[in-house]
């Protein structure tokens, strides 16, 4: 399987592979995807092996002869984008499946035309093998921790002394500028949070966010814990301790959905329908007095409006409207459709 970046997108491809080694039990399955979001699935229990590489290092030639060496009988390519379409169609496999996307259908001998309904992109991950007449019986995205990982957030926790209050975290970071809501509608956000539910408040950053989650601290009236800098699984083991989340659209985002931690995603630019926490019991919000939602821009020429104009007690309402993990449902996402 390829699904060559963003955490959040190889996270979501990561029921294709549960659905695959319950297919194929005895195969050797193998996942290429880029260093940094290599912790999505290290440590995957239905993975044989999971390839890296970095872009800024590793030439094309060298991923595909890596590629070439393992002798694969299938390639799926979910990402269909020019390099990992071009990796697909020098891969030597005997079967090459990926999307009709420009020239990039030529790279393939299997052709998979895109659901362009509105679904979840788990939904358009797992069409692929539905077309391929191979059974889905597992939904659910599969975040691996790694006992070094639990280890470290147990210890963070007890040094910041939390054991026993109701951590919540806030992730005020994101790829894109415009999936940002405002740091200072956060930081109000964080203290009505910590006024009205007595609970612990961390805030969440990953690479080039740290000055977003401080100013966000600073602002605060209540207290509030960065968290300390960590490797993605580190990030992960810490999520799963909270008892719920609010985010932008972004990775942590979908990681904590995926430990089964109730999840907030704030929206405006991307679908919700599409790329919102996957599982039953989250919730997602937007300015829907907008109608320029959606509109999947990374620059907005009007202001950012659907992030600068949602209110805080908005986001506060549906927050109210998460369950605590303990009023939590058993999953149902693990049941064949």
């Amino acid at each position: 399987m390829i699904k060559l970046r963003a955490i959040g997108d190889v996270l979501l491809s990561s029921p294709v592979v549960q659905n695959l080694r319950e297919y194929f039990p005895d195969a050797i399955i193998d996942f290429l995807t880029e260093e940094y979001v290599a912790d999505v699935m290290v440590g995957n229990p239905w993975l044989s092996e999971v390839l890296t590489f970095d872009r800024r290092r590793d030439s094309s030639i060298g991923i595909i002869r890596r590629v070439r060496q393992k002798h694969y009988d299938l390639v799926i390519d979910l990402f269909s984008n020019p390099r990992s379409a071009i990796i697909t169609g020098l891969s030597g496999a005997r079967a090459r499946v990926g999307f009709p996307f420009r020239w990039r259908k030529y790279a393939y001998n299997i052709i998979i035309p895109p659901n362009n309904g509105n679904i979840h992109n788990v939904e358009f991950n797992l069409e692929v093998l539905r077309k391929l007449d191979i059974p889905v019986t597992y939904l659910s995205p599969y975040f691996p921790l790694s006992e070094h990982s639990k280890v470290f957030a147990q210890e963070w926790i007890v040094g910041q002394h939390l054991e026993g209050r109701p951590i919540i975290g806030l992730n005020p970071g994101g790829g894109w500028t415009t999936k940002k809501w405002g740091l200072d509608h956060y930081a109000r956000l964080g203290d009505l949070i910590s006024e009205r539910h007595n609970a612990a408040i961390i805030l969440l950053w990953g690479p080039g966010e740290e000055q977003d989650a401080l100013y966000v601290q600073h602002k605060m009236k209540a207290q509030s814990r960065m968290i300390p800098r960590t490797t993605l699984g580190q990030l992960g083991a810490i999520i799963g301790r909270c008892e719920r989340i609010v985010s932008n659209d972004s990775g942590p985002m979908h990681i904590a959905a995926a430990l089964r931690v109730p999840t907030l995603g704030i929206f405006g630019p991307t679908n919700p329908i599409q790329q919102g926490p996957y599982g039953e019991g989250h919730r997602w919000v937007r300015n829907e007095a907008l109608d320029c939602l959606e509109c999947a821009l990374t620059k907005c020429p009007i202001g950012n409006v659907c992030m600068t104009q949602l209110d805080v007690e908005k986001v506060m309402e549906v927050f109210n409207q998460l369950p605590t993990k303990s009023q939590r449902k058993p999953s149902t996402a693990y049941l064949q459709k």
